[in-house]
């Protein structure tokens, strides 16, 4: 038995940390750092796991993330053999609100169901979708629109 025992290798076991360097093809891993020495930020909830697609001929590795995504991550970046335990997390039931509550999270209310004053889209007679508002859409809680074709994002250069 001990002489098995000494035959195991140590980067195959459960629970052990080492770079991705050292790790093989298929490894199931968690708790994997972006740059090396910054310590585990991906893959850390509960009952998740990353896969290794490619082995690290070069710098990087190829990882499959438990969303779908490849990320390419310097294979000098340690990560822990194994999956993260209490799969059965997700499933819990809360029995009333003031668990969510004891959580830290606060409720959410809707911009329709406030007054003008706290809201942009707050005021109105009744179930009032225009809140107010005639003539003008939906905003956000700072004023600006959320809607109608309004551009959010950084303008690109037009030809």
């Amino acid at each position: 038995m001990m002489n098995q025992m000494l035959h195991l290798d140590i980067n195959s076991q459960i629970g052990s940390c080492t770079p991705l360097a050292a790790m093989h093809i298929g490894t199931m891993i968690h708790n994997i750092e972006v740059n090396p020495g910054q310590g585990g930020k991906l893959v850390r909830a509960a009952g998740t796991c990353a896969k290794i697609l490619k082995e690290p001929t070069s710098r990087y590795c190829l990882i499959k993330l438990p969303s779908g995504a490849e990320k390419m991550i310097d294979s000098r970046c340690w990560a822990t053999i194994g999956m993260v335990s209490n799969p059965s997390h997700g499933a819990q039931k809360l029995r009333k609100a003031g668990q969510i509550r004891w959580l830290g999270r606060r409720p959410v209310v809707r911009g329709v169901a406030m007054n003008p004053v706290d809201h942009p889209h707050g005021g109105g007679e009744g179930r009032s979708k225009s809140s107010g508002n005639h003539g003008r859409c939906s905003l956000t809680p700072w004023g600006k629109p959320c809607k109608s074709g309004y551009k959010t994002g950084p303008l690109k250069r037009r030809k």
